[in-house]
Formats: structure tokens, C-alpha cells, sequence
């Protein structure tokens, strides 16, 4: 029976979830956010730290440092499921506007489409390594796939993170042992010494591997009943994500440094090529599965946020399954041809993307929160956030302002090699400070903006019946 549930196709979307729906405990949050970060792009991303110019050591210090402070405003996002039983992207009408949310959605929704693309890549690269096909057309299957388990929808992909969090560990034990014992680790973490510059670079990094979660969070725990408790939805969140992505980080750190431009560009085949010849497939089917949960959540969220998006002016609150679906293919062919056409130079693309996008949302990520729990204090009106004539508006003046302050404040001090290099950068000696500045700066000039006005349509009651479908 419960096996039937998982795979019955979901009808929400972008309209609330009422009580008599929710379920679960947030023990789940952890194995989701475990199996999301313990994979494949996570080990890239860490890789990227020694490609800055980091010595190794240094590297892990950075990924468990970026990632714990990263992975904070993160797992705060996770208790807003549960009490507003919305997608976290629909919440954003609350701050900037039912229209003005549109701003941080287009950026969202571009991140989607990047991770959805860097994913299908690896995933494709795995099971190309596995039945012979051709890159391309493993990238158009992977993503096929991707598609179908977020069309069946919230229940089976927290099924699939359980399984995939448990062979992620089998997996990444097994390869970390091979590595240590297979390669000369040693060697690489001798007389380690530290650029701190490229040390800050690389937390800058890692941080936002988390930060750029931000606007997944709240989708994958909106159907938690809302008595559960804030604290209990972060540290299981929280738990998972910093776990999972520090251990893939590291072992990425470490693997880069021994192996070098062995690596870079043949990311998957390095990694399975750790374990002997008969546990090739085996371990390339490992690695493929272990990069669905986050593939799923990027088409999953990536689907909401462009229906969030063209809903605002559509004034839809709901969608039908049939919208909802082709909400989901539309998302999966664009990523999947982003993916075919940008694969080349993956490791490079890759780390620019990151930058790009820890400058666009970390503002964002601030005023959602400061307005969550500073602001309004858990409380909405959930009518209103469907309605560009209630009592939220079209357009926040505050919030916008904040967020365009919060993404300028970074300008001078950003630092993107081989892009941009802000004017205050080198007298930092190229150490990138600036997502600090852009959460800090836009957090408080929206609370300092919003502290003593009277704060519209406040709502703490649940609605117990969605609306009606469009």
C-alpha cells in the first residue's frame, strides 16, 4: 500500500498543502539532503578548491568551513515548509511583490536550469561508461528519467533519497578507501602551506554549494505537518547537507590533487577508476543513481519556479496535473539542451556559475529569512500571495531595494578569474568576501526598511483547503 502511495502522481504544485495532506517525519530531511550533496557534482565542486591554487589540507579546511557556514541560512529555509505548507520561491511574493518576485525567480530559475544541465552532464557521462551509447543521447536519457520521478513527485523522491543516501555511503566509503590506499595522498598533504586568498576563494566556493540550496528547501518539506518544530527541521537539514557535502567535497579536494588534469574533464571515469575493473559498471550505475535525488529536485523546484513565475500574471493559484506535468517537461528538455550544448569545458563553466549565482541569491536568501522570522514572524496571509491586488502588492519598493543594494554592495569587493575582478578584490589580495557582504548588507536594510510599519495580511492559520485548480 505505502508503495502505491509513493508512486501515485502528485497533484500540488504551487498552491498550499492543507493539513489533512501533510505527513512524515524530519528524520526524512536528512537522508534527502544527505544522498542531494553525497554525489558526484559535490566531489567536482570540492575538486575546485585545489583548483584555485589551494593546497589540499587547506582545501578540506575550506569545505568543512564553507560548508557550515553555507549550510546555516540553508537549513533555516526548511522550517518555512512546514509552517506555510507552500514552495519556497511562492513565498518570495511576500517580500518583493506578487510581480517583484518575479526578479529573484528568473535568477532562480536560471540556477535550476544550470544544476539540472551540470547534472545531466555527469549522470549522462555515467551511464554513457555504462551501455556504450553516446554522450548526447545518455544525457537525453538521464534526463528523461529525472523527469519521470519528479512528474510522480514529492513521496517518491523522498523514497529514492533513503535508498540513495544508504548507497551513497557504501559507494563513498568503498572509493575513499581506494583512494587513500591506491594513491599517494601522503605525498599531495605534505608541507602544506596557505594562500589565503585562495583559501577564502575556495570557502566563497563551497558556501555557496549550500547557499544556492536555498530555493529547493522549503519544496522538500512543505508536507511535514506544521506542528513540526523549527529546530527539529534545520538540524536534520542541516545534518544532511553539511555531512553529505562535506565528506564529497573532501574526497573531490583529494582526488584532483592527486590525479590532476587526469581529472578534470573525465571526472566520472577517474572516480570509478579507483575500484577495480570487474566493479567498473557497477560503480558507474552507483554514481549515476547517486546524482538523481539532486537532478529530481533541480527539475522538481525548477518546474515550480517557472510556474510561480507566469502564474503571478496569469493570477492562477493552482495548477492541474496535466499543467503541472507539462510544467515539468518544458523545464526538462531546456536543461537537457543546455546540457548537450555547454558540456565541453564543464569544470570551468561550472565554477563561474557557482560565482554568478552566490552574488544573485545570497540577497535574496537574506530577505527571505529576515522576513520570515523577523518580520512577520512565521506569519502570512495565504491568499494574498496569489493575488497581485491583496494586500502584498504588485511591488515591494523595500524589498527590491534591498536586494538591488544587497547584489551592488558586492560589486567592488567580487572576484570571478578571468571575468570580473572588482576594484577593492586585490587589495584583498583576491580573496572573494563579497557574498558576506551581500547577505549582511540586503538582511538588514530590508529589516531597518520594514522595523516599526505596520506588516500587511498577517495570517497564522493554516488554510486547511487549497485553491481551487486552474
Amino acid at each position: 500500500m505505502a508503495g502505491d502511495v509513493a508512486w501515485e502522481v502528485e497533484r500540488r504544485s504551487i498552491d498550499p498543502v492543507p493539513e489533512s495532506e501533510r505527513h512524515g517525519h524530519p528524520s526524512s530531511l536528512f537522508s534527502l539532503w544527505f544522498a542531494a550533496n553525497m554525489q558526484i557534482t559535490s566531489a567536482v565542486t570540492g575538486a575546485l578548491t585545489v583548483v584555485v591554487g589551494l593546497h589540499p589540507l587547506w582545501a578540506i579546511v575550506a569545505v568543512v568551513l564553507g560548508n557550515a557556514a553555507g549550510g546555516v541560512p540553508m537549513a533555516l529555509h526548511a522550517a518555512q515548509g512546514p509552517r506555510l505548507g507552500v514552495p519556497q520561491m511562492i513565498q518570495s511574493r511576500a517580500q518583493f511583490g506578487v510581480f517583484g518576485a518575479a526578479l529573484p525567480l528568473v535568477l532562480v530559475v536560471l540556477m535550476y536550469l544550470g544544476f539540472f544541465a551540470s547534472g545531466s552532464v555527469l549522470g549522462g557521462q555515467a551511464v554513457a561508461g555504462v551501455t556504450r551509447l553516446p554522450v548526447d543521447l545518455s544525457i537525453v536519457l538521464y534526463a528523461g528519467l529525472s523527469a519521470l520521478i519528479a512528474i510522480v513527485g514529492y513521496r517518491l523522491i523522498h523514497r529514492f533519497g533513503w535508498v540513495a543516501s544508504a548507497l551513497s555511503v557504501v559507494v563513498f566509503v568503498y572509493l575513499s578507501v581506494r583512494l587513500v590506499t591506491t594513491r599517494d595522498v601522503g605525498a599531495v598533504l605534505a608541507a602544506p602551506h596557505l594562500d589565503f586568498p585562495a583559501f577564502l576563494l575556495a570557502v566563497s566556493l563551497t558556501a555557496s554549494w549550500q547557499l544556492t540550496f536555498g530555493p529547493y528547501v522549503a519544496d522538500t518539506s512543505r508536507y511535514l505537518p506544521s506542528s513540526t518544530s523549527v529546530r527539529a527541521a534545520f538540524w536534520w537539514t542541516y545534518g544532511g547537507t553539511v555531512l553529505g557535502a562535506g565528506w564529497a567535497m573532501s574526497f573531490g579536494a583529494l582526488a584532483y590533487a592527486v590525479a590532476g588534469s587526469a581529472f578534470k574533464g573525465n571526472e566520472v571515469a577517474y572516480i570509478v577508476g579507483l575500484g577495480p575493473e570487474a566493479l567498473v559498471v557497477p560503480l558507474l550505475l552507483a554514481v549515476a543513481l547517486g546524482k538523481f535525488t539532486v537532478n529530481v529536485l533541480n527539475i522538481y523546484g525548477g518546474s515550480m519556479s517557472v510556474a510561480t513565475t507566469l502564474t503571478a500574471f496569469t493570477r492562477r493559484a493552482a495548477l492541474s496535473r496535466p499543467a503541472r506535468i507539462s510544467y515539468i517537461v518544458f523545464v526538462a528538455v531546456l536543461g537537457c539542451a543546455v546540457a548537450i550544448l555547454g558540456r565541453g569545458d564543464f569544470l570551468r563553466n561550472f565554477v563561474l556559475f557557482l560565482e554568478f549565482l552566490l552574488y544573485f541569491l545570497t540577497p535574496w536568501s537574506a530577505i527571505n529569512l529576515v522576513d520570515f522570522y523577523a518580520v512577520r514572524k512565521e506569519r502570512y496571509d495565504f491568499a494574498a500571495i496569489y493575488d497581485p491586488d491583496g494586500v502584498y502588492g504588485r511591488w515591494c519598493v523595500p524589498a527590491l531595494a534591498a536586494y538591488a543594494l544587497g547584489v551592488l554592495v558586492q560589486i567592488p569587493f567580487a572576484n570571478v578569474p578571468g571575468v570580473f575582478t572588482g576594484f577593492v578584490a586585490p587589495a584583498l589580495g583576491g580573496a572573494d568576501v563579497a557574498w558576506l557582504l551581500g547577505l549582511g548588507v540586503s538582511g538588514f536594510a530590508y529589516w531597518l526598511a520594514m522595523r516599526g510599519k505596520p506588516v500587511p495580511g498577517i495570517d497564522s492559520a493554516q488554510p486547511e483547503t487549497a485553491p481551487e485548480r486552474a
